[in-house]
């Protein structure tokens, strides 16, 4: 009995305690559009992400396949033959925000670096960035860019449309994170 009631505090205390925020809904967006040519923009919806409000762990996950392109013929060559994403299926970043506390967080935009393992095309990579915090109603707004270059990832681009594509692709990415 007494391992049955020392059990359930630890999980209530794991509850009460945690303060984890997620959300299954974010949105991210890469373009990798060179000026004057094709439009080479990909997004995706389903981004999930959470942040830990104690430590300021931060972590997002996106399945390559949910990235959508105006053109699906574009979409069909990102999937099988850059990404490969039937064999790399996701990307993800897992770091923490530097100097972060949850006490400061308002409905101004606070800037922070947060610095982590980025994984693409199954490479992974350390990268330091901006993101940006807003604090409203119990949710948390995180936003924020930066910059990629495909190579870094083992990301081949035939060179026969390597004219078409930036070396730097932006990456920009926005989460509304809640309890639920």
């Amino acid at each position: 009995m007494k391992k049955i009631i020392l059990l359930t505090l630890l999980l209530l205390a794991n509850i009460t305690f945690s303060q984890r925020l997620l959300t299954r809904s974010g949105e991210i967006k890469f373009d990798a559009s060179m000026p004057n040519l094709v439009e080479i923009v990909g997004k995706s919806n389903t981004v999930s992400a959470i942040l830990d409000l104690a430590t300021g762990q931060f972590a997002t996950s996106v399945i390559i396949k949910s990235i959508r392109f105006k053109v699906p013929l574009m979409e069909e060559h990102f999937n099988e033959n850059y990404m490969e994403s039937s064999k790399y299926a996701n990307s993800t970043f897992k770091g923490k925000i530097a100097g972060f506390d949850a006490k400061k967080l308002s409905a101004t935009k606070i800037a922070y670096d947060v610095e982590g393992d980025l994984t693409i095309h199954g490479v992974t990579k350390k990268v330091k960035t901006k993101i940006y915090l807003t604090s409203n109603g119990g949710k948390v707004g995180a936003t924020g860019n930066f910059l990629v270059h495909a190579q870094d990832y083992g990301i081949e681009i035939p060179s026969l449309v390597k004219e078409k594509f930036a070396e730097q692709i932006k990456v920009s990415f926005s989460f509304d994170l809640d309890s639920k």
